[in-house]
């Protein structure tokens, strides 16, 4: 299992690392200098900007190495090297998930972090420190979801990843003989979400109801009750990833 991993975030580290590495370092000029106040106006306004599309670089840069991590299971010729391999195949799909889902994370927790501290230079950084304790004391509450966002986030991702994963393998399995194989892969995947969607509607005696054309959200309400969707999203991504591996151990198109 170890090896897996290794496989995993050496596949998708490369492109990763080298546009982090780039980001962060004048990232962490701009903050160094804005902070010691060598830096006119004109000049943090810039630095917020480039901060902003640093942050959509990261993303894009983020799927780049993503797609990498997945063709070591779907493409040639890494995946003739993984079906061969004795270890199961969930093994291989749960590396490579929770790779994705932690790389991807930490390197835009950081990048996002240093923009909105970046953002807090130009608002006038000897008042950010203050401003966040008289807001911890005004509404506690508010820190605590915030605090509950950042595993529902990561539940979300996975989910969409557990979604991506199992659609693709469908293609690669038993829809490859199929006419029309990549319409009815993309139908899959939008019944998928849509069936996501509806699993909602198990919350209702939590929350309120919100209808955005045919898909539904259930606002969540309390803080006691958030556990209650974390539950279900990390429910409905095992039962995918599931289902995901065995297709996987099936014969498929490479």
């Amino acid at each position: 299992m170890k090896a897996q991993f290794k496989y995993a975030f050496k596949a998708g580290l490369y492109v990763r690392l080298i546009t982090f590495a780039v980001i962060f370092s004048v990232n962490t000029v701009f903050i160094i200098l804005g902070s010691l106040g060598l830096l006119p106006f004109a000049a943090k306004i810039v630095a917020v900007s480039l901060g902003g599309v640093a942050i959509a670089v990261m993303f894009v840069m983020n799927i780049g190495s993503d797609v990498i991590i997945a063709r070591r299971m779907f493409a040639s010729p890494e995946a003739y090297l993984h079906s061969l391999t004795p270890d199961p195949k969930w093994k291989i799909l749960l590396a490579s998930s929770v790779t994705m889902l932690v790389m991807d994370f930490v390197s835009m927790a950081i990048v996002i972090v240093q923009e909105v501290w970046l953002s807090f230079i130009v608002a006038g950084l000897e008042h950010t420190w203050d401003l966040f304790m008289w807001g911890i004391r005004q509404n506690p509450t508010e820190m605590i979801y915030a605090y509950w966002s950042i595993p529902l986030l990561m539940a979300l991702y996975l989910l969409v990843l557990m979604i991506i994963f199992f659609c693709v393998t469908a293609k690669k399995s038993f829809l490859f003989k199929m006419p029309a194989s990549g319409l009815l892969a993309f139908l899959l995947t939008c019944g998928c979400f849509y069936a996501v969607s509806l699993s909602q509607l198990i919350l209702i005696p939590f929350g309120s109801v919100h209808r955005y054309g045919l898909f539904i959200l259930i606002e969540l309400s309390g803080i006691a009750v958030l556990p209650v969707g974390l539950l279900l999203m990390l429910a409905e991504a095992a039962i995918l990833f599931y289902f995901t591996s065995k297709l996987m151990e099936r014969k498929m198109n490479i």
